[in-house]
């Protein structure tokens, strides 16, 4: 049987390079708590980035509920269910109540134009998710943010290094979430980052990462532990040498799949948006049964036998969490749920080469009975 393809592989710099780069914290033993490795990397990380303020943490969902408690907010959060549960479980633990706003179906991410209607005296903030380095409409949403007096803050776990007419994906919004987990196309092994406009938000959100410490011997309120340690930060100052390359490869992954796909009945591919650099994090199809000849879930179990796993990204709905007890039925979301049903993300990842993804490309059209 051919080799097992991943649906993603993690990149990492040359084993050296790593070494070198962590030969200083033998010396001196300085593991966490905002060492040498982690200020150097958040300088970088906010030159690369085009940013003023960033804080790092030690994962993006502990970033998220930082700026979310950050920013004390109360009552009703409009968002999107077409997303990884953590965006939907931050809401809901930082006691706030979640209001599902349907997708589009072309590029999947929030659709801009139902929100206004979502609105009510108890919303305080909107909560966008970029998906699979698709960027939300901004525009749209800044200016009805601007009417309700509402925050705007992005779920940006899979727009790193994403640019819109040359504006970077972190200046969007009053503040916004980025994931540096392994499987991202920038990654700090775990890792995580907050930015944010107003510089005010720095110390508040470094005090609530660190337990709600300004120093040791000052009254503190109740924060959490979301700090990022040196090695992680020393994978990160690695890895973001690399990046320009890590996307360029899977730039090229994603033409060669939409060059062998995009013409097969059945298989529709998300919108390229125009004056967007994406950094393909993802390559997501829908499969429509009715024209490709079989369902999404048999196209995955027939990949499977060939050793080619794939991920059913995003599905389901985080609006069917248990905790919501049926509270959001699918209908508020129809667009949402008929993606949710069918998509499927094909592997892309650094390095995966035009004769692996061409591989993938031909055991899927082999499954067409159009």
């Amino acid at each position: 049987m051919d080799e097992k393809i991943l649906v993603t592989r993690s990149s990492m710099p040359p084993f050296e390079e790593y070494v070198e780069e962590i030969r200083s914290i033998w010396e001196t033993r300085w593991l966490t708590n905002s060492g040498a490795k982690h200020t150097e990397l958040e300088a970088n990380l906010r030159e690369f980035l085009s940013v003023s303020n960033i804080a790092l943490c030690v994962n993006g969902h502990q970033a998220l509920e930082c700026i979310l408690e950050a920013f004390d907010l109360q009552g009703e959060v409009i968002t999107t269910p077409f997303t990884f549960v953590s965006t939907t479980n931050a809401i809901v633990r930082k006691g706030l109540k979640p209001v599902f706003c349907d997708i589009n179906g072309e590029d999947f991410t929030i659709d801009a134009d139902k929100i206004e209607s979502l609105i009510t005296e108890k919303t305080c903030a909107i909560v966008p998710v970029h998906v699979y380095g698709n960027l939300c409409d901004d525009e749209k949403i800044e200016k009805i943010a601007q009417k309700y007096n509402l925050k705007v803050i992005y779920d940006a776990a899979h727009a790193f290094g994403v640019r819109k007419n040359g504006v970077s994906s972190a200046a969007l919004g009053d503040a916004a979430m980025f994931s540096f987990h392994a499987t991202k196309v920038f990654h700090s092994v775990e890792g995580g980052a907050a930015v944010f406009r107003d510089s005010a938000m720095y110390e508040k959100i470094n005090q609530l990462k660190n337990f709600g410490l300004s120093s040791p011997e000052t009254p503190w309120y109740c924060g959490g532990n979301a700090k990022m340690n040196e090695f992680c930060a020393a994978m990160g100052l690695c890895n973001l040498r690399h990046i320009d390359a890590a996307i360029a490869s899977r730039r090229e992954a994603a033409e060669r799949y939409r060059q062998r796909l995009e013409k097969i009945p059945g298989i529709q591919l998300n919108t390229v948006q125009h004056g967007v650099q994406s950094n393909y994090a993802y390559f997501p199809a829908v499969i429509h049964p009715e024209k490709f000849g079989c369902s999404r879930d048999e196209l995955a179990k027939a990949l499977a036998r060939k050793n080619i796993a794939v991920r059913k990204y995003f599905y389901p709905l985080t609006s069917s969490a248990e905790y919501f007890k049926g509270a959001h039925p699918a209908g508020e979301t129809p667009i949402a749920k008929f993606i949710s049903d069918r998509i499927l993300c094909l592997p892309i990842f650094e390095g995966i080469g035009e004769k692996t993804v061409d591989r993938i490309c031909d055991a899927v059209i082999s499954e067409y009975k159009g």
